[in-house]
């Protein structure tokens, strides 16, 4: 997905450029990113295009114009010098006012649809509070925000709904200044507030050391939480969940397969690590290896559906005759012909209106002891009864545990 810059008439004269994402569908609610010190570099606008995946039109504005239009910077030790001289000529007052420019200007976009949000990076998450309090955005989040606690007067004047993302071991925000700007937003029943355990500032930017993958998607989910119920667009996961899976077990059709998910998905069945990253992969693994590997008297039997904001966790049973070398779930296992039965959980993540990703849990042990490839004894394993008390809570408890239970 690639963006275009435009320019912003700013509101006391002059003009800036604004990175603009549009999304596939043509047009969605309006979002602007706020920037780190660092200008509209390379993370801004992957982000940028991120989003617009997720159904929106973002705007990237650079906030430095006013010193020097058009900062890109990376994350080397000379251009970090070099950002916290830019950093130190900023102006928060004239800034707040280019970021409302930037809203006017998103809102009068033809393909800019209902409400308008705000999220900020570092710098950018000390704009997204301001911004919350000074101009009429719908919603913000704040990523790792320096200097918040100079503005905590105006947490008062924040009406909109708000998400705060804080390392637990940011150097430029540390606990006792955590705690204090927390305290103020404790007020405000509409902010909710994160802490990442062990995560330091910056922990959402690949490129930089701090990176953490974990901490960054939790906090993707719970900013798109925010978004998806203040925002929109809401999109029908649960149709969407149900066409894919139609097309995989179904009419097993590999090519209506893969226009459900994304550009570049991917798929990875934990226990097996089998499955597929970006498009000609997975297509090809779901084309040798998934789709008509499974036997045919393949059965899925849902147990209960949990539906979130870009994700669905489904859980379910796994049936079938080991009729045929099942790729994806016994690599190089010659068909045994029993007949087994597995619980399953999927968590999918979605972008959008498609799917980015499914991690798929099973118990390989109990697959291995059904087909008679594995002797439960004396082993705390167990074969079909998993699944059959997955159905009904009532048969016997702790049994592996023997004379202990």
């Amino acid at each position: 997905m690639a963006g275009s810059f435009i320019e912003v008439a700013a509101q006391d004269g002059g003009r800036f450029n604004a990175y603009l994402a549009r999304p596939e569908q043509g047009s969605g609610p309006g979002l602007v990113l706020l920037q780190e010190i660092f200008g509209i570099n390379g993370y801004m606008r992957s982000m940028a295009d991120r989003y617009a995946e997720e159904g929106y039109v973002v705007l990237v504005p650079d906030l430095f114009w006013r010193m020097k239009p058009g900062i890109v910077l990376g994350y080397g030790e000379a251009d970090v010098k070099q950002a916290m001289g830019y950093l130190e000529g900023f102006d928060i007052d004239r800034s707040i006012d280019d970021i409302a420019a930037t809203l006017a200007a998103l809102r009068a976009l033809p393909e800019q649809v209902g409400k308008v949000g705000a999220i900020g990076y570092c710098l950018g998450g000390r704009l997204a509070m301001l911004t919350a309090a000074r101009t009429d955005v719908d919603c913000a989040v704040s990523y790792y925000g320096v200097g918040c606690e100079a503005y905590l007067d105006e947490v008062q004047a924040i009406r909109c709904p708000m998400v705060f993302h804080f390392p637990e071991n940011d150097a430029l925000c540390p606990p006792d200044v955590r705690e204090h700007i927390s305290a103020a937003l404790r007020q405000r029943p509409q902010i909710e507030q994160y802490v990442y355990p062990g995560c330091d500032h910056a922990f959402a930017t690949p490129a930089r050391p701090q990176y953490n993958k974990p901490a960054t998607m939790m906090a993707y989910s719970r900013t798109l939480a925010l978004l998806r119920k203040v925002l929109g667009p809401v999109y029908d996961l649960n149709a969407l969940w149900e066409q894919h899976c139609y097309y995989e077990f179904a009419t097993r059709d590999v090519d209506s397969v893969m226009p459900t998910m994304v550009a570049d998905p991917y798929v990875n069945h934990v226990p097996t690590m089998t499955g597929g990253v970006g498009y000609d992969n997975l297509k090809r693994f779901y084309t040798k290896h998934f789709v008509n590997s499974n036997p045919d008297d393949t059965k899925l039997i849902p147990i209960s559906r949990t539906i979130g904001a870009d994700r669905i966790v489904d859980e379910f049973i796994f049936s079938c005759t080991h009729s045929r070398e099942i790729d994806w779930m016994l690599p190089g296992v010659a068909p045994t012909g029993k007949y087994f039965e597995v619980p399953m959980l999927a968590v999918v993540c979605f972008r959008g209106d498609k799917l980015y990703n499914e991690h798929i849990y099973w118990d390989q042990a109990s697959v291995l002891v059904q087909i008679g490839l594995l002797n439960p004894a004396d082993l705390p394993v167990a074969g079909i009864e998993s699944a059959k008390k997955l159905l009904d809570e009532t048969l016997p408890s702790n049994a592996l545990m023997g004379d202990k239970a």
